[in-house]
């Protein structure tokens, strides 16, 4: 799990907002490679492959890490580091084994966004906690230049953003607040 880069450089005056340039490393997605799908607002979940559930955790430097923690990534420029914890430690345990209760059995393993009436503060309007699989996430078809991203995220509130999917596995990201 790393963090999804943004499609395009952030202005360091409002890190906030981007600027018209592309972020070199996401300059394939301009290019027209990738499939770009819906980035839902809610938090991360793994099932792993042995069947085990984890809570994506971010940890501020100087802070501990919970037990079982599992650390991924550590971002240099800010300490901050993003990893795993067992999902019955999580805050959001309860809420996740509701949406585990109405899902279908046998879950593939994979990353799921947890949403509902808990997460968040709702923002996706679920009327009862869901997990949503990434890899089924919805296809979109949308333009490749800013100016087009720009007017489509503001056009689609209901959307906190986009996530492109290359086949080598590179991902990009570009949200609705980015510009609102």
């Amino acid at each position: 799990m790393h963090k999804i880069p943004t499609l395009f450089r952030r202005d360091p005056e409002n890190r906030k907002r981007v600027l018209p340039e592309a972020n070199p490393e996401c300059q394939w997605v301009l290019d027209g490679q990738g499939t770009p799908t819906r980035k839902y607002d809610g938090t991360c979940v793994l099932l792993d492959e042995d069947g085990t559930w984890w809570a994506r955790r971010e940890v501020r430097p100087g802070r501990t890490r919970p037990p079982g923690y599992r650390p991924v990534v550590t971002d240099e420029a800010t300490g901050k580091t993003q990893g795993w914890e067992p999902i019955a430690q999580s805050s959001y345990a309860s809420c996740h084994a509701e949406a585990l209760a109405a899902a279908p059995p046998q879950l593939p393993p994979g990353t799921y966004e947890l949403i509902g009436p808990k997460i968040n503060g709702n923002p996706e309007s679920a009327t009862t906690h869901e997990l949503v699989a990434h890899a089924d996430a919805d296809r979109l078809d949308v333009p490749r230049d800013l100016a087009g991203l720009r007017d489509w995220l503001l056009a689609h509130p209901q959307y906190e953003g986009i996530v492109w999917h290359h086949a080598d596995g590179r991902r990009a990201k570009l949200k609705y607040r980015d510009f609102a």
